[in-house]
């Protein structure tokens, strides 16, 4: 009797998020093929309604101009989106923009603040990043980044 109350409960919830999952699955087969358009057809409503994935690889595909017109900015609007919601890959890449200024001036202490975000969160390159940005910045500069670091992370949550 608990076996069918169980899968009561979570049958519901799997069955609305495959729907979400085959969505992101089509858009991202369709931006491996090139289809760009298909692509943002698919993680547009996934985007707006706050998937995180679909977030960041909308913001992808504003900085690349793929199947849209290229915008650093808005690119920058939905890494935001999905970066506090703890997105890695959004972090690293706003650490990119930040750092080369892109979408904005360059802001080394910003950069340094994202990559740190991206590695605490897993990124796999995102350590090497913002240890190759240290060398560049002054103390102050590191000690402000993880200042807002920490700032940022007590607005958003864990």
């Amino acid at each position: 009797m608990q076996l069918r109350f169980l899968i009561g409960l979570v049958l519901p919830v799997v069955s609305l998020a495959l729907p979400a999952w085959a969505d992101f699955q089509a858009g991202m087969e369709a931006k491996n093929r090139g289809d760009f358009e298909k692509a943002l057809r698919e993680w547009r409503p996934l985007a707006e309604q706050g998937d995180a994935r679909a977030q960041f690889y909308f913001g992808l595909l504003h900085q690349n101009g793929d199947g849209i017109p290229q915008s650093n900015e808005k690119a920058r609007e939905w890494y935001e989106k999905s970066a506090a919601q703890g997105e890695a890959n959004a972090q690293f890449y706003l650490g990119l923009l930040s750092a080369f200024g892109q979408g904005g001036p360059v802001d080394l202490v910003q950069a340094y603040m994202w990559y740190g975000l991206a590695a605490e969160n897993g990124h796999p390159r995102a350590t090497l990043n913002r240890n190759d940005l240290a060398r560049q910045m002054k103390p102050a500069q590191i000690a402000e980044a993880q200042k807002r670091a920490k700032e940022w992370k007590t607005r958003t949550g864990p």
